[in-house]
This record gives structure tokens, sequence and C-alpha cells, in this order.
């Protein structure tokens, strides 16, 4: 432990002392080892239970003549008390709460945050008495800045100056972020072990402890820098260390408890106005950014092509991110503001590109770096972000910023980080300027400028596919329109067809009527007459298709209506009220519809013909569907057609004929008496 205060470590379980650090036998007790540590601290035992997290527990008592600042930290199994001596005469909670209302005042009305860093820098550096304070900044890369100081003339100026990352390594961020203020009174003092070293307390986590010792390559890192005591204090935002309040002294110089909680409550508040300050400037820009992506559809109303479009708004485009130069590249040529490498450089530049972006997006602020032939021009383009759209032709945009040749000032030799002695690690010795003058570089661009080229490709390909929907939707447009068209003159010419074909079956069936009545027998004007109806039920499909306003297909259900009618009123008006009909609706191709026709107008001639011998008499007709079949039954009372007698005729050799044209099968009952007929086959 550092030697200034006093350490005691106890059992949480029943308070005793097992361990301590410091000229405990001198400043508090001879006898402290084994004692109750209520009993020493005089603080009651049902408080020390209550493990109130560090420094909400902290308390001032008067320990054998002197004023001691008591922090409990409970460690595991542990209680550690450190005990820090107590100034006389306390701080004025008054007046410290007056500045620090000011100190927030002067934040608030700083118009940036270097103005705020140089605030600080005062403020701290007059609240610690320390002989310099920096604010020190870590950088994306990982060293820091200097970008704030107050000082006396004991200690030269580090303002500007960089710290390599090794100087303040990962580990040590992550101890900075857990304790937000550690004080090093006197670098040259030797640290106190805890005595006696138990076994058990060998690997007992002392960063939350204040007065833990300080590596010895860290104080003689401050030695080297002619600094005997330092504080540092963090700067936390949003959980990541921002940076760092670090004081310096040339003598041994104590921070107080108090003086310790006054440096945290006082680096919250600034790094609340560090945030709000880059908040703003973060929320301005973004605002910027939004705008300017918000009136680019605009610049599509007017233009034929995307290209076009970039083209005419070049300069609105190029106002998108901070750049010396824009380009719009493609192989029909390159529209160019600002300062930009040569045309045919462009055209080179987005070949590469087009090999090494495959999300379409690239940015880089030291393009020679990876693309060698950048370092022929850096005063034009030393980097660039870029994005590529897979149009025909492919286009790229482009913007580049030119090189900034930057002198950085560093505390040391940044190269010379460390020496060895016999493989012991030791810090670098100069702190003196060391200028390092880069090149070929130039300023990078933040994340909202890389999400606004991104949200700006994504705003061009949309328009680009909106672009080619409409004109794919205009091409079927007029494709469907053609269609239509001729789907018109297909159904005129089917019409005009099918009107010629039925007013032909017409004249036929007038012909073959005529014939029947002139017939010298009976015989012959039967036939002419079944001829006839066989003519009708042809003909009642192409009536129907004439008026009907789908082509091709028929009601099943209602030709079977008609064409039952028809036959009927051929056959005499006494067979009406002899029908029973039951006919489902159903959507038939015109061919199998006529072949079906057929096969009733024969089942219907066969049953006055044969089951009735000319006479009217009971017939049952139906038509049902089940799935992608459909069957069909006609049925009479009279005598059996299914005799043998009655041999084999015509029309049962045609039924026989049809129904396999369909793929169907045709099935006759004995009803006993009359016949059934039951026609099945599929729709399609």
């Amino acid at each position: 432990m550092q030697s200034y205060g006093l350490l005691l470590v106890a059992h949480a379980e029943n308070l005793k002392i097992i361990s301590g650090a410091g000229e405990l036998e001198d400043r508090l007790c001879p006898d402290w080892l084994g004692r109750s540590l209520s009993e020493i601290l005089a603080i009651p035992e049902e408080i020390l239970r209550q493990k109130q997290p560090s420094p909400h527990n902290a308390c001032i008592r008067e320990i054998s003549g002197q004023a001691l600042s008591i922090i409990l930290h409970y460690i595991t199994d542990f209680i550690i008390a450190e005990l820090e001596p107590q100034p006389i005469h306390p701080l004025d909670t008054s007046q410290i709460l007056g500045d620090i209302d000011s100190i927030a005042e002067r934040f608030e009305r700083g118009p940036n945050v270097t103005t705020i860093c140089r605030q600080g820098a005062d403020a701290f550096r007059r609240i610690t008495g320390f002989d310099r304070v920096l604010v020190f900044q870590f950088l994306d890369n990982g060293n820091g800045r200097v970008v704030a100081e107050s000082r006396n003339d004991n200690f030269p100026s580090l303002i500007h100056h960089h710290f390599p990352a090794s100087d303040i390594p990962k580990q040590a961020r992550a101890l900075y972020l857990q304790n937000r203020v550690r004080s090093i009174p006197d670098a040259r003092t030797v640290a106190a072990p805890l005595r006696p070293a138990l076994p058990e307390l060998a690997m007992l986590d002392l960063s939350s402890v204040q007065m833990r010792a300080i590596s010895p390559v860290h104080l003689q890192y401050m030695l080297n820098m002619d600094v005997t005591a330092s504080a540092s204090v963090s700067l936390v935002i949003d959980g990541v260390l921002w940076g760092l309040l670090t004081c310096h002294h040339k003598t041994p110089h104590l921070l107080t408890r108090e003086t310790r909680t006054i440096c945290r409550t006082f680096a919250g508040i600034m790094s609340r106005q560090i945030h709000a300050k880059e908040e703003l400037i973060t929320y301005q820009e973004r605002l910027r950014l939004k705008n300017i992506l918000d009136t680019i559809p605009s610049y599509f109303i007017i233009s034929e092509t995307l290209e076009t479009a970039l083209r005419i708004n070049c300069l609105h485009f190029m106002k998108l991110l901070p750049c010396d130069g824009f380009a719009v590249v493609s192989s029909d040529g390159v529209s160019r503001h600002g300062m930009l490498p040569p045309n045919a450089a462009l055209h080179e530049i987005q070949i590469w590109l087009m090999k090494h972006s495959p999300a379409g997006l690239y940015t880089h602020d030291h393009l020679q770096e990876v693309y060698p032939p950048a370092a022929a021009w850096p005063d034009q383009m030393a980097g660039l972000t870029a994005i590529t759209l897979p149009f025909a032709p492919t286009l790229t945009l482009i913007w580049s910023r030119a090189e900034v040749i930057q002198t950085i000032e560093w505390a040391g030799n940044p190269h010379k980080l460390t020496d060895t002695t016999e493989g012991v690690l030791q810090p670098r010795h100069s702190f003196d300027t060391w200028r390092q003058t880069v090149t070929g570089r130039t300023l990078p661009w933040s994340n909202d400028h890389i999400q606004a080229a991104s949200k700006l490709r994504q705003l061009l390909l949309t328009e680009h596919h909106k672009r080619m929907l409409t004109a794919l939707n205009t091409r079927l447009e007029a494709t469907l329109l053609e269609r239509e068209a001729l789907l018109e003159e297909k159904d005129i010419f089917i019409r005009e067809v099918n009107h010629r074909v039925q007013n032909s079956l017409q004249m036929v069936s007038a012909f073959l009527h005529l014939q029947s009545r002139s017939a010298h027998s009976k015989e012959t004007a039967s036939a002419l007459n079944e001829a006839q109806k066989r003519v009708s039920a042809i003909n009642l499909v192409h009536r129907r298709l004439y008026q009907d306003k789908h082509l091709g297909v028929v009601d099943l259900g209602r030709y079977l209506e008609e064409l039952i009618e028809d036959v009927v009123t051929s056959c005499g008006p006494e067979w009406r009220k002899e029908l029973q009909v039951s006919l489902t609706s159903i959507t038939l191709e015109v061919d199998r519809a006529i072949h079906i026709g057929l096969i009733v107008t024969e089942l219907l001639i066969n049953a006055s013909k044969y089951a009735y011998g000319g006479q009217a008499g009971p017939l049952h007709i139906s038509l049902t569907q089940r799935g992608e079949r459909l069957t069909l039954q006609v049925a009479d009372q009279g005598e059996s057609l299914g005799s043998p007698s009655k041999g084999e005729g015509f029309g049962r050799r045609m039924i026989r004929h049809v129904v396999g044209t369909l793929g169907g099968t045709m099935e006759y009952t004995d009803l006993q008496p009359g016949l059934s007929a039951t026609l099945s086959l599929p729709i399609h």
C-alpha cells in the first residue's frame, strides 16, 4: 500500500482483523492484529455489516488523537478499511458548491469542447492545487493527445502533444473506468506491504482501493517526467473512457478524500458537458446530412435517367460529404468538380473499386497505402469515399480529400517506447518534444458521413429499381393491351365462324325436317327425324358460343337443359310433364360438351323409341360432379333397352364410340321395369 495512510483487513463474518499495512503500531495502536474492526474504528458492528458500497460509507473518526477519514470496501469474504489523514481545516462546503455551480455555468456557455477542456483544466488546478493539469483525450487509434492544460512555471507545456497507446495500455484504461479517481501523493516513498502476508489474501483484488501500491514502472515513468505527485480523474462518456484529467506536482502533494470527491463530481459535470457539445455537433451534422438526402429524390423527377440526374446535379451531391473534389464516373465519361486526379486515373480507380468494394461502399484516409498509384497525386486525392452502383453502365460516385500534411508533437519519440534491463521492462526516459511529419494522409470521414454515403447508395438503388419496375409495368401493360386486342379479334373471328356454322346447321336441320315430311316410309321419316335431333344438338352448342362471353367453354348444365327442351318439343308437349331434370352447372370445353350432347340426344331418342314405343313416359335426367369427374344419368321406367332381342343399332354404336373418345365409361342397369344409363367421365 502507499505509505501515507493505513489499511486494515478483517473477516466479514466475525470482524476480526487479520492483516494490515502502514505505520499501524505508531499511528493506531500496538495490538491491532486480532482485534475487532468495530472496536478499533469505533464503528458499531451493525453498521459494518450493512455492506454499503464505497465511497458512500465514508466517515471521519478521531483515533489515537488524530482525525482519520475511513472508507470501507467489501471484497469477497473480507472488509478492507482505508484510513487517511484528515486535514485540520475541512473544506468550506458552501464555497465548494458555489464554485462547482459557477464552473457548470461556464461549461454551458462554452461554444465547443476545446473551450470546456481549457476551462476545466483551469478550474481543476484551482481546486486541487497541482502545478500542472492536462486534459488528455484518447484517440480512435489508442494514442492520446493533450487538448488543454493549465500550469505554472514548474513544468513545461505539453499542449497538443501526443502520447503513444503503450503509455496507458488497455489494462490501465480498464482500471480508470473502475476507479475514477487515482492519487499518488509521493512517488519517492516506499510501499508498505500487507502484514502478515497470508496465503488467503494473495489473490485479493484491491483495484477499488485508493491507497493500493503503484507499479514500479509507473513510478519510474513519473520520476522520468520529473513528477513527484500526481492524480488522474477519469472523463467517462456513455461508459467509455473519453479521457483523463491528469495532474502533476513538483513536490509531494496529497489529495484528501473530500477533494477527491469534489474532483469526481467535477469530472462528471465536465464529462456531461463534453458529451452535450459533441452530441450537438453530431446532431447538427446529422440534420444537415438528412436535409440533403431528403432533397435528392426531387432531382430525379425531371431527369430521364439516374446517370443524367447525377451528372446535372453534381454540385449538390458533392455537398453531401466534406470533400475537396467530387466525380461521377462511368464508361460513358466523367463529370467532375473540385480537386481531382485526371479522368484516366478516375477510370482506373473505378475498376479498382469494383474489385475491392464488394458491398459497393469504400472509404480510406490513406489511399496510397492500399492503392500505390495514388502516391502520384496526394495534393488531389489522398483519401476517398466512394459508392459503386451496379447499373448499366456501372456508376461510381467519388468524394476525394487532398493531403493534409500534419506535424504531430510527441512527448518523446514514440518509436522508442521502452528499454529493457536484464529482461525487466523499463519506462522511457525522454519526454522532450519529438516532431513527426505525416504526409499522404487526409482527414478521415466520420461514421455519420459514411452512413450518409451508404444511405445515398440505397436511395439510388431504390430509385433505379423503381424505374426498372415502372418500365417493366409499362411494357407489360402494352403487351396486355396488345394481347387483349388480339383476343378480341380472335373472339370476333370465332363468333363469326360459330354464327356461320350455326346457320349452316340450321339449314341442314331444316332440310332434314322437310325431307322427313316428304318421306314415303315411316322408317325413313324416323331416321331423318333422329338425324335432325343430332344436328340440332350440335347446332345448340354453336348458338350458345355465339351468344356467350366465354368462347371455347360452355355451361354444360344450361346447355343440356336447352337441348332436352328442344328434343322434348320435337317429341310432343305431353313429354314435358313426364320429365324430372336435375342438372349441376359445370364449365366444360366445347368439344366435350358437343359429344355429351350427342349422347343425351341419343339416350332420349332411344327412351322415346324403345322404352315407350313413341309414347310419353316417366324420364329422369341428372348431372352431378364429384372432384374432377362428372356423372350423367338417364333413366326410364319402360321396356328395358338392354334386352338382347333389341340388338345393336347405329345409336348404340355411336354412343360407345363417343364415350371412348371422351375417355369415359357407360354403364346400363336394368331397373325392372326400365333402364338406367350412367355416363362417367373426366371433366378435362
